[in-house]
Formats: C-alpha cells, sequence, structure tokens
C-alpha cells in the first residue's frame, strides 16, 4: 500500500524535501542547491534528484509514495499545476510542474504557493494548531503571507491572496518590482530592514556593525543587525524597533479587515524573535481596533525552516483525499 509523502519546499537558494509517513514527523529529509540559474530545466531535475534520493535512502520506490506535495514561490494556479512566474527564478514563466513531474513518477503531484504551504505546516503541525482563523507572515528577502479564515485558506480570484507584503505604505516610497512604490515589504523584511540601516550609516549615524564588515557594506544581514541589537548598539536598536513599528502598522490594517485570532510571524528573519515582535505589538496596541486586538496573539513560528516540507506534505495528503484546506 502507498502511505509515504514527498514534501518539497522550492527556494531561491536550496531544495528541501522530506518523506514523510502520512504527513506527521518527516522518516527522511534533505536540502541540495536549488542552482536556480541554470533555468527551469535544470531545477526541475534537481527537484526530482531530491526525490529520488529520499526514496533511495529509505529503502522504497515510487510505488509506495501516494503523493507529492510542492511548495513553490511566486504566481500560480494550483488548480492547473501551473507555475505562472517566480521573480526569483531566470526564465521561469508557465511551467508546468504537475505535467513535468508526471513524466517521470505515475504519483499524483500537487502543488500550492510556498507561504500558503509554510502557513500549512504551521497551522496543522506548528504554531497554529486548533485555530480557525490566522495568518502566517514569511519575514525574509520579502515578506509572504497565508490566511486562514473560518477554517479554510483563502486564495482569491487569482489565487494571489494574501500579498501583505505590497501594501502601500508610503505614497512615494522605495520602488517595489510590482510596479509600485512604498510597499510595506520593501521595508519590513530582511532586504528591507538592511536598507534602512545603510540610509541611517549614509547619513553618519555610526554602528559596531561597521568593524565587523571592514568598510564593506554589502556585506551587512538582518542578522548582524540582530546581534548588535544584543550588544545595545543604539542603531541597530532603532532600526529593530522602527522595522518593528511599521510592520504593527501593516498588521493594524489586517487585525482591522480579517480579525485574526493569531498572527504567526516565520521566515528567516521572523528568528528575530521578541525584538522584533515587541515594538510589533506595541504599534498594534497602539493602532488596531481594541476589541479584536484583545482576542488576537502575534506569535513567533515554531517549525522553521521545516514548516514548508511538513504543509507540502499536508497538502498532498488533502488534495488526495479529495479535500481543500
Amino acid at each position: 500500500m502507498a502511505d509515504y509523502i514527498i514534501g518539497i519546499d522550492l527556494g531561491g537558494t536550496n531544495i528541501k524535501a522530506g518523506l514523510f509517513k502520512g504527513d506527521k514527523e518527516p522518516v527522511r529529509e534533505q536540502s541540495v542547491p536549488t542552482e536556480a540559474a541554470h533555468g527551469p530545466a535544470h531545477v526541475l531535475t534537481r527537484i526530482r534528484g531530491i526525490a529520488d534520493g529520499l526514496m533511495k535512502e529509505a529503502g522504497i520506490s515510487p510505488t509506495d509514495i501516494a503523493a507529492m506535495g510542492m511548495g513553490i514561490p511566486g504566481l500560480l494556479d494550483p488548480e492547473a499545476g501551473i507555475s505562472i512566474f517566480s521573480p526569483n527564478f531566470p526564465g521561469w514563466e508557465n511551467i508546468h510542474i504537475v505535467r513535468k513531474m508526471g513524466e517521470h513518477y505515475d504519483f499524483p503531484v500537487f502543488i500550492d504557493n510556498d507561504v500558503r504551504v509554510n502557513m500549512m505546516g504551521e497551522w496543522r503541525h506548528g504554531a497554529g494548531r486548533g485555530a480557525d482563523n490566522l495568518l502566517l507572515l514569511t519575514l525574509g528577502t520579502g515578506l509572504g503571507s497565508g490566511i486562514v479564515h473560518e477554517g479554510k485558506v483563502v486564495y482569491g480570484t487569482t489565487f494571489s491572496a494574501g500579498e501583505i507584503g505590497h501594501m502601500n505604505m508610503y505614497r512615494q516610497g522605495r520602488p517595489c518590482r510590482c510596479g509600485s512604490s512604498g510597499c510595506l515589504g520593501r521595508y519590513v523584511s530582511a532586504v528591507g530592514m538592511v536598507n534602512t540601516f545603510k540610509e541611517k550609516l549614509d547619513t553618519g549615524r555610526t554602528s559596531i556593525i561597521e568593524t565587523w564588515i571592514q568598510g564593506n557594506r554589502e556585506q551587512i544581514t538582518a542578522l548582524m543587525i540582530s546581534e548588535a541589537y544584543d550588544a545595545k548598539d543604539e542603531l541597530a536598536v532603532e532600526v529593530m524597533h522602527e522595522t518593528g513599528e511599521l510592520l504593527g502598522y501593516g498588521l493594524s490594517n489586517v487585525i482591522n479587515l480579517l480579525n485574526p485570532e493569531l498572527i504567526i510571524i516565520g521566515g528567516g528573519m521572523g528568528s528575530a524573535g521578541e525584538r522584533l515582535l515587541g515594538s510589533v505589538r506595541a504599534s498594534v496596541n497602539a493602532h488596531a481596533l481594541k476589541l479584536p486586538t484583545e482576542k488576537c496573539r502575534i506569535v513567533q513560528a515554531e517549525l522553521g525552516s521545516r514548516s514548508g516540507i511538513w504543509g507540502a506534505a499536508t497538502h498532498a495528503r488533502i488534495r488526495l483525499e479529495g479535500g481543500r484546506e
């Protein structure tokens, strides 16, 4: 009986994969570099390679696999199995992932947006267990989100619901690749926070980080800002609080609009934890409506970088059973 599920989390840097019995704790995990610059065909070959590697390690064959779930960044049509566009993948336009995988495997393959898949992992197995109204925000290179409303995942007309990162915060702000400017994700993300930090250095401000990078500002990272924050560096503390405050403004709008019981902060920058979340909560408490704010918790994600493979496996299991999250 085929009772294994493969969960794939496709990232711009790495492909992470897990082999699950059902969609519980993975029995095998692997990660390989994506090598996105080599084009779509190469990336798909890498995905098949890591899937085959998991099966080989576990001593099983494709006939033991019930389904594969995949989290894919960018715009896509999960019903048709097509990835329409992914900004960090050169030449990646209208890639029929399900059909391409079907050329090599007989088991069904299901795809969804990578942020929604991460949200599925946290909802079913992490910080969101038991909640019916929640959001997951992933703070990494950009800002993405997945939404659960009344126990159902929100997709929208074009499967693009949840683009909170493109909420306009400044009428004329930093340009965004979406074609607009002043988008929340251009400020509240790892890249955004680093850019804020550099802008303040350009005005003559100083920081302990300058002694770490020896004049090469391209080396500055969000992790460095967190470490400088812990060292009570004045500029790092200011930038972290400023970033958290702006995120709080954005989440105030979300709370007023969607009335969630839980907001989960994940992604690489989410590891800043209370350094960031303290300012987020203070801003929300000051600006969101009182009653929905009192009923909404803002917490850090629990599964870390594993949420994508867990969510992809869960998505595959639900779709295999004929359901929809």
